[in-house]
């Protein structure tokens, strides 16, 4: 399948959709869709509500296909399932507003392609040394936030655009692995 002119690329959690327009190979614009509820059924519905408004938008009329970064199951199974039913949501209700063609990306293969693989285990004994004393989850975490700030400074790097949000940015690096990638990811 060609690459499209135009597509969108998405970095779902359960409680938003953070995406970036791709037009002829160029980020056109980026946002954040904040999902509402009591559970994630409501959440689900509200997804499914913003999302169908979203793809019938004038900036979107012309866009029938969308990358989703692929759920994957990392630490909390119940995490897991929420968002494949968010992912679910967002997949049906991009349908219903006539996206024709979805992809998908796993997070460390966007990542690597970008540039941002895993920290090494020098980068990691780095970090320890430099904050001694602290907990394995305070480790995760800094390590984790120091990925996504990386991800923020390649995509301005490499579009020459400023993202102040992970989401955003990660959503960024999803869709500059699907410009160079289609095939892969369809």
């Amino acid at each position: 399948m060609n690459k499209p002119a135009k597509f969108v690329a998405i970095d779902a959690s359960t409680t938003s959709l953070a995406f970036a327009l791709f037009s002829f190979g160029e980020i056109e614009l980026v946002g954040k869709i904040k999902f509402d509820g009591s559970d994630i059924y409501q959440k689900c519905i509200d997804t499914s509500k913003k999302v169908q408004a979203f793809f019938k938008h004038p900036l979107f009329l012309n866009t029938d296909s969308i990358v989703i970064e692929h759920t994957v199951f990392m630490n909390s199974p119940k995490t897991a399932a929420d968002l494949a039913l968010v992912q679910g949501s967002i997949i049906g209700a991009a349908g219903l507003a006539g996206v024709t063609t979805i992809g998908k990306v796993s997070p460390i293969t966007w990542q690597n392609y970008l540039g941002n693989k895993r920290l090494t285990k020098d980068e990691q004994l780095a970090i320890r040394s430099q904050n001694p004393g602290k907990s394995d989850s305070w480790y995760k975490s800094f390590e984790r936030d120091f990925r996504k700030k990386r991800t923020i400074k390649l995509i301005e790097v490499i579009y020459d655009k400023t993202i102040d949000d992970y989401d955003v940015a990660d959503a960024c690096g999803i869709g500059h692995w699907a410009l160079n990638n289609w095939d892969k990811a369809i």
